[in-house]
């Protein structure tokens, strides 16, 4: 009884870590296919190339890695981005925790469609299908019954299964978007200010999770509601960025809250976007009733870095033995970028 409760404290553990078995990031601006696939292609300049890393509770006795890889282009935008034109991504990620290894790989396409309605407001509307994969090790974890009296021996034999069916199974994602870009219907200088509202949800097919011989669940259907407000401060050089999204998968539910503050480090051309803006931010996320997430940024000749680290304030600090390193790194092609492409139209 006491093994099988070891056991089930064990999945849990990891359920629990897998963020409503989901992955999850905290720079939520720098990974906008896993927020919404209606984001594909929605962004200043032709093609996009994201890369993003979290490496979660680096205090703890045990690892819990996250890496993610993305790119998306539009096919069929305008220097104006006056018609309507589509985009298209690739989004892949592989996620492991826990001394079991138990990880799961993904890799899926997502494409939309982009109409422009004037006035600055743009209407997307995504699908996202792929694949995930997931598998994990048994043997790596210790029981009850492997205690020799002194120690633990993973040498003993445990009564269990040596490890978790390894299982593919299909992914299907949706997703709506409304943005509205002031930029569009001004030429003055730092009076741009730019909103944006979207809903998505994730495994939509609702794929079963066939863990061992017997024995499935599904895996829950995510919801997500997401929103972005950005104000250029007249006669200045700094701009505010707020965000907020909201996650529900199953009973599991999760806010995140930011703030950011970017300094205008040189000016681009507002008309004829042959040269953009740079900028250095920093500023104040927060998981509510969980962290808070100190942040700095980097924009600059198409190149966004940025840098984040969840304080936990939970109950969980008082497990997990450290915070959570993310780093994330975007590459743009703009017209003023550094590795930047002719176009006619």
């Amino acid at each position: 009884m006491k093994k099988r409760l070891f056991v089930s404290i064990a999945f849990s553990y990891v359920a629990l870590f897998s963020n409503a078995q989901d992955i999850t990031f905290s720079q939520v601006a720098q990974t906008p296919l896993v927020i919404n696939p209606a984001l594909t292609g929605v962004f200043d300049g032709w093609e996009r190339v994201t890369a993003n890393h979290r490496s979660q509770w680096i205090g703890a006795n045990t690892s819990f890695q996250t890496t993610s890889l993305s790119a998306d282009l539009t096919i069929g935008k305008t220097n104006n981005n006056d018609k309507a034109h589509l985009g298209l991504g690739l989004f892949m990620y592989n996620d492991v925790g826990g001394n079991a290894n138990f990880g799961t790989k993904s890799a899926a396409i997502s494409l939309s469609g982009i109409l422009p309605v004037g006035g600055g407001h743009m209407l997307s509307a995504g699908l996202q299908g792929g694949l995930g994969f997931r598998n994990g090790f048994i043997h790596n974890l210790t029981f009850e019954n492997q205690w020799n009296g002194d120690a633990f021996d993973q040498n003993l034999p445990s009564g269990e299964i040596g490890s978790i069916n390894s299982f593919v199974y299909p992914d299907i994602s949706a997703g709506i978007n409304w943005v509205y870009d002031g930029n569009n219907s001004t030429f003055s200088r730092n009076e741009d200010t730019k909103f944006m509202l979207g809903f998505a949800v994730f495994h939509a097919n609702g794929p079963r999770l066939k863990y061992t011989s017997g024995f499935s669940e599904q895996l829950y259907r995510k919801f997500v509601i997401h929103t972005s407000f950005s104000k250029e401060i007249s006669r200045t050089d700094w701009v505010l960025d707020a965000s907020a999204v909201q996650f529900f998968q199953g009973p599991h539910y999760q806010t995140l809250l930011g703030l950011i503050a970017k300094y205008r480090l040189s000016n681009g051309t507002k008309i004829t976007g042959n040269k953009q803006d740079s900028y250095f931010g920093f500023g104040l996320q927060t998981r509510i009733k969980d962290a808070i997430i100190p942040t700095m940024l980097l924009e600059l000749k198409g190149f966004s870095f940025a840098l984040s680290y969840d304080l936990t304030l939970s109950a969980l600090r008082n497990t997990n033995g450290g915070g959570t390193l993310e780093l994330s790194l975007t590459y743009r092609n703009l017209n003023h970028a550094l590795f930047k492409r002719r176009r006619f139209y």
